[in-house]
């Protein structure tokens, strides 16, 4: 029986895809970010066939957050079950699983349980729980279903990309300049605002007023999640038009006496705003087109005033 403080809930939503289909898409962590909205960033610390450690970077209730589960995968009776090894305040302790029941050979449910307890069992970070539970995991599973029912048909919409430049500085000093977005109105000519908080180490929101080639500016706002010195991984919460997904990172390796710097960006297309933005006749292509170039041309230009930074910097 449930002790004193302890909560038990379920979620559950039926999905047009086959079990095993579903299953693998929750059991591959990499791809969170992209399917369901409040995950930030995963990396795994521990992985076995069966177990793994995982960090998660998450918005509950609007705040960023980041925790550590351990997962148990059993593929034959489709089941993960997960309890947070280090959890976040108000949460004292979280668990639960993702339950896949085959219902046709096209159909399945999904259920996403969760047991969990408030930090002195206070009522108020009980309720503060219940209402990011309930948020999330109603969000989760919508997400879920229309990624697994749509796999096929947002292929054209999905897409990722790379730019890399070779910096002859040190990879702190490139992480500095990428980290310090505080500044970036001050330094990068494209930017013409920007607001970033940083309440917990390494976590970091970020709100910048962009502009583009024609003039115009636009609004984004982004959960970064920062390892010095070698990666900032990134998840926008607030998109421009023509995107309802984009994710990224920026990565510092090494090499030799010079630093190769890689923007990492996956998007997914809103083919609802193709002609309200590119005008009568644009399609998908178009708009795959327009918004590489667009945050290519930033990152390109980002990275060139990290590489000035950093050279300088090296004297």
């Amino acid at each position: 029986m449930p002790g004193q403080g302890l909560r038990e809930v379920e979620h559950d939503i039926t999905v047009n895809a086959p079990a095993a289909a579903v299953y693998r898409l929750i059991a591959d962590v990499q791809h969170w970010p992209r399917i369901f909205p409040p995950t930030v960033y995963v990396d795994h610390i521990e992985r076995s066939e069966t177990d793994e450690r995982i960090r998660i970077w998450a918005i509950a209730n609007g705040e960023p957050k980041s925790w550590t589960s351990r997962r148990t995968l059993d593929s034959a009776a489709h089941r993960i079950t997960f309890r947070q090894e280090v959890s976040t305040p108000p949460v004292a302790s979280m668990g639960g699983a993702w339950v896949i029941e085959e219902l046709s050979a096209e159909r399945s449910r999904v259920r996403l349980l969760h047991d969990y307890r408030a930090v002195d069992d206070d009522p108020a970070g009980l309720e503060w729980i219940d209402r990011a539970v309930d948020r999330n995991s109603r969000s989760e599973l919508a997400a879920l279903k229309t990624n697994v029912e749509l796999a096929s048909a947002s292929e054209d919409l999905l897409f990722s990309f790379e730019d890399t430049v070779r910096i002859h500085g040190s990879s702190k000093d490139v992480y500095d300049f990428l980290n310090e977005a505080q500044l970036w109105s001050q330094r990068l000519p494209h930017v013409a605002t920007v607001r970033l908080t940083e309440d917990s180490p390494g976590l970091q929101l970020l709100a910048m007023d962009t502009r583009t080639k024609d003039g115009s500016v636009h609004t984004t706002e982004s959960v970064r999640v920062c390892f010095p010195h070698y990666r900032i991984a990134y998840k926008q919460t607030t998109l421009p038009a023509l995107m309802t997904l984009h994710t990224g990172y920026w990565q510092l390796a090494e090499d030799g006496d010079s630093v190769l710097a890689t923007s990492q960006h996956t998007v997914v297309i809103n083919t609802a705003n193709i002609t309200k933005v590119l005008g009568d006749g644009a399609g998908t292509a178009e708009a795959r087109a327009y918004v590489r170039n667009a945050l290519s041309t930033n990152s390109t230009a980002t990275l060139g005033q990290a590489k000035d930074y950093a050279v300088k910097a090296r004297g």
